[in-house]
């Protein structure tokens, strides 16, 4: 195993030092691989929705641009997380002009934090799968709403505003839990093997 992929786990006796070699939670963000594999991330996160929109899926509910950040944060740590939250929905932007307005200057900070804080709980504190993309949701969400909030643009109550904005995406939310932990173990299993 490589030292650059590797952490050492030191014990001291009082003579010798034995270094156990401990695997990483994710991959190393390094290399042209994992260029290639990021963009195309970024092109899953970018052609979902379309994909979604051209088979008339309710987008609100099955939130598919959110599903590739979080898998490249649980992949490669919280540099390709943070990289596919900001790049998908610009990018998506870009080429199709979705999402747009405040929907943007939403997705791109609550995508952010997602891939951040996703790949920050799982690469550097080491913490389960399973919780960090919990967690992530739960503060991207959160940057959301905060992001209608503080630009005006809640229409009706917050309350209101906030169940409109929770509860459409909270069965995808759930499947992203226990789905995405299992798939990024298994491509982080396939590419050391």
């Amino acid at each position: 195993m490589e030292l650059t992929i590797t952490e050492n786990l030191i014990f001291k006796n009082m003579n010798n030092t034995t270094a156990i070699p401990v695997s990483s939670t994710t991959l190393e963000y390094k290399g042209v691989k994992t260029i290639i594999f990021q963009l195309v991330l970024i092109s899953i996160a970018v052609l979902s929705p379309y994909i979604a929109h051209a088979f008339s899926a309710p987008v609100r509910y099955i939130l598919p641009m959110h599903w590739a950040v979080i898998l490249a944060a649980l992949v490669y740590g919280w540099r390709g997380g943070a990289v596919t939250g900001v790049l998908a929905p610009v990018s998506s932007f870009f080429i199709s002009g979705m999402p747009a307005g405040i929907y943007l200057a939403a997705m791109v900070p609550e995508l952010f934090v997602y891939g951040i804080i996703t790949g920050l709980l799982r690469e550097k504190f080491r913490m389960n799968a399973f919780v960090s993309v919990a967690a992530a949701l739960i503060a991207g969400r959160i940057v959301f709403v905060m992001v209608f909030i503080l630009s005006g643009n809640v229409q009706g109550s917050i309350s209101g505003h906030l169940s409109d904005s929770m509860m459409p995406g909270l069965a995808a939310a759930l499947l992203q839990i226990l789905i995405l932990p299992f798939a990024a173990k298994w491509w982080i299993n396939a590419e050391r093997d």
